[in-house]
């Protein structure tokens, strides 16, 4: 891997992909910082850390993907999340609407409407968002409680999500790797000291040192297997064998060669992790601003709230194991979107038809619909091997929070360790890509 990215640091094009794409990330965390003004600082900080304090495993989630920037309230509060659930509601609506299902089947023209679409959609939602949470903070965390101050906030806010938007879309056009998961990467990332110091404090601080070192051990090892994990289950694949069958060229016989389709285990990758995790959270995020007791509910309400939070689903120190029903939920709204996903993204009769036109063919499959019915066949089967993977990812540092009281919301941990590594893997692929198109077209130009 070090050897595949020195070569890549040595030719230019890559080298200034890099450059920028570490550029915006400083960007990104500048404006992580800044305030937004007719905010009290202090008084919101001190409000977050009691929600902190009280496993608000929702809020902890939102936090984490936006670099803290959501608990310190800079213009960056709402990150990426708007264009998050704008893309889910276009992508629901793609199915539902036959215009945008045309649209969706226009090639690049189509696919820049329905981003267009998704564009303003995410400032709709901006706007509503942050409009709500200045009202709703009203004035005991405002400067100044006036209808000016909540439209300054809402104005703010949104431009700030607005601004993320394009620096995802500028990254992914002329950086390294997906613009809007790269933002995601440096913003977990930016929690990872503080969260080495929760374990430290939480697992090592004040014990023997030989048993200091032996938990360190065992907590590295874990991570590491978590790590290996992802990226077999990033990098795994079937492949459908394909044979070309032999043709005339002119006076020469081309062809006749055999070749795969490479099927991803993991086809949607970390989106159905992302998705189900972001709706999962929205109803304790929303309960959280509205002050409703989610840590010791009273309501039929707050209960549900409650076993939608992670904190509860394990929770075996408390006897709370009946809120795991959240556990269920999870589970659906995965293999749900990773469903879903794939069946946006891989179209196994556009496969088929691709082949046919190419004179290939899986051996013992006719071509055309045989063909198509076969690949989603084995699809279907690898997709619910890929969310398994993925929910074994997400549930193990769950149930460590249920037993220890940390984990689910640490960097290294869960989804945020399963976005970490898909990110990093996608990005080195698309490099090494761009190493062998240089190298193919170094050998045609000489």
């Amino acid at each position: 891997m070090f050897k595949t990215f020195r070569k890549a640091l040595e030719i230019e094009e890559i080298r200034k992909r890099l450059l920028f794409t570490l550029l915006m990330m400083v960007i990104v965390r500048i404006g992580c910082q800044i305030p937004t003004p007719g905010i009290n600082p202090a008084a919101v900080t001190s409000w977050f850390e009691q929600l902190a304090l009280s496993n608000n495993t929702g809020f902890n989630f939102f936090n984490t993907i936006t670099g803290s920037s959501f608990s310190t309230m800079s213009i960056f509060a709402l990150s990426i999340s708007p264009y998050i659930t704008s893309s889910i509601i276009v992508q629901l609506l793609t199915i539902a609407i036959p215009k945008l299902e045309e649209l969706s089947k226009e090639g690049e023209e189509g696919r820049k409407t329905i981003n267009k679409i998704t564009r303003y959609l995410t400032i709709a939602l901006a706007l509503i968002q942050s409009t709500s949470m200045a009202i709703g903070f009203g004035s005991n965390y405002l400067t100044n409680y006036t209808w000016y101050n909540v439209i300054i906030i809402g104005v703010v806010m949104t431009a700030g999500s607005a601004f993320l938007m394009w620096i995802g879309e500028q990254i992914t056009d002329r950086g390294l790797g997906n613009g809007i998961s790269v933002i995601l990467l440096i913003n977990i990332l930016s929690s990872l000291p503080n969260d080495f110091r929760t374990m430290y404090t939480t697992f090592i601080q004040g014990k023997d040192l030989w048993l200091g070192i032996l938990i360190a051990i065992v907590i590295l090892a874990l991570i590491f297997a978590l790590v290996v994990f992802v990226v077999y289950l990033q990098d795994g694949e079937r492949k459908v064998p394909v044979q070309y069958a032999q043709r005339m060229s002119g006076r020469k016989l081309v062809g006749g060669q055999a070749s795969h389709i490479p099927v991803k285990v993991n086809t949607a990758g970390v989106i159905p992790v992302i998705f189900a995790s972001s709706l999962l959270s929205m109803p304790a995020i929303i309960a959280g601003f509205l002050g409703v007791n989610t840590s010791a509910p009273t309501t039929t309400g707050g209960h549900i709230i409650k076993g939608l939070s992670q904190s509860s689903w394990f929770n075996f120190s408390s006897g709370e194991w009946y809120y795991t029903f959240g556990v269920l939920i999870y589970i659906g709204l995965l293999i749900f979107f990773a469903y879903f996903y794939t069946s946006i993204t891989f179209n196994p009769m556009e496969v088929a038809n691709n082949l046919k036109k190419q004179g290939g063919f899986v051996p013992g499959i006719r071509p055309g619909k045989p063909t198509s019915e076969y690949i989603e066949k084995i699809l279907n089967k690898i997709i619910i091997i890929g969310a398994f993977g993925l929910l074994i990812i997400a549930i193990i540092p769950i149930v460590l929070t249920g037993i220890t009281g940390v984990g689910s919301s640490l960097c290294f941990f869960g989804t945020s360790l399963i976005i970490i590594v898909g990110v990093i893997i996608e990005t080195l692929k698309q490099a090494e890509s761009m190493m062998v198109v240089r190298n193919y077209k170094g050998f045609l130009d000489e």
